[in-house]
């Protein structure tokens, strides 16, 4: 018979998070994976908790989890932590937990702090419907063109990002969704400087641009407006976006125009407009 995989969310920033259910899974499993083990055998450590640990992480998740799963298709017990939060989401984790799903091993989650639903429960802003992104991409072009195909989401939006990216990621989502959109950005939370600035795209730039950021930031991006409908159809939008290419504007600046007054998004007009 299989062993069990134990999803065991870690705290991130403040001990006392820690659960005591958490703690007794820590103390019963056969072993221990690790994001980073350093990091990992410092929790262990205060709770006086003594298991065998092995490495499972972003670049080396395939080999290892290979590994795991033959543990615990042997008949091993494993819980699987991250450096801070909930193992699986936003994070390689979600790998082994696919294997095992493939391979009839029995997963569990072991419930504790989550960044992003801390973030949004602070936020202000509405919680009922919401989309969790993780981390925008580096490159500039990648990001800006996720942040348009975002642009009419009318759900909450939640974003991760590091410290030295910060402003350039709020200047771009400025430019996409407008100076006036409201953003709550909660940084060291749970740790003693935790802190919720609750303003609008424009405020949040003008105020990290005097003000250097510090910290690891969750980001709570109000949605779109909810879209009326449309007064045109798509065939009569593209229609508009031919005309002006007709005319000599670039196809992606027809599309572009032609989205801002008829509630249709660039992307699909553009696309639209190439299949005629």
């Amino acid at each position: 018979m299989s062993g069990t995989l134990y999803l065991v969310a870690t705290p991130i920033g403040n001990l006392g998070d820690f659960s005591p259910r958490a703690v007794e899974t820590l103390e019963t499993v056969d072993f221990i994976a690790a994001e980073d083990t350093r990091v990992s055998v410092k929790l262990l450590n205060h709770f006086e908790i003594k298991k065998p640990l092995v490495s499972y992480h972003e670049h080396n998740h395939v080999s290892a989890g290979q590994a795991i799963l033959q543990r615990l298709l042997a008949g091993e017990s494993c819980a699987l932590v991250t450096d801070a939060g909930t193992p699986a989401v936003s994070d390689p984790g979600e790998d082994l937990v696919r294997l095992c799903a493939e391979n009839g091993v029995k997963v569990l989650s072991i419930p504790g702090c989550c960044a992003a639903v801390n973030a949004l429960a602070v936020s202000g802003l509405p919680t009922g419907r919401f989309a969790f992104e993780g981390f925008l991409t580096v490159n500039k072009k990648n990001r800006r063109e996720r942040l348009e195909a975002l642009k009419n989401e009318e759900r909450t939006l939640i974003f991760h990002e590091a410290p030295h990216k910060l402003l350039t990621t709020l200047q771009d989502m400025e430019a996409v969704f407008g100076s006036d959109r409201r953003i709550a950005l909660c940084r060291e939370l749970t740790k003693l400087h935790e802190e919720t600035f609750r303003t609008t795209l424009g405020g949040a730039v003008a105020h990290y641009t005097e003000n250097p950021p510090k910290g690891e930031f969750v980001l709570v991006l109000a949605g779109a407006e909810p879209r009326e409908a449309a007064t045109v159809t798509l065939d009569d939008a593209v229609a508009q976006v031919l005309t002006l290419k007709a005319q000599g504007v670039r196809l992606k600046d027809a599309a572009k125009e032609v989205a801002e007054h008829t509630g249709f998004s660039k992307n699909e007009l553009y696309a639209a407009a190439l299949e005629q």
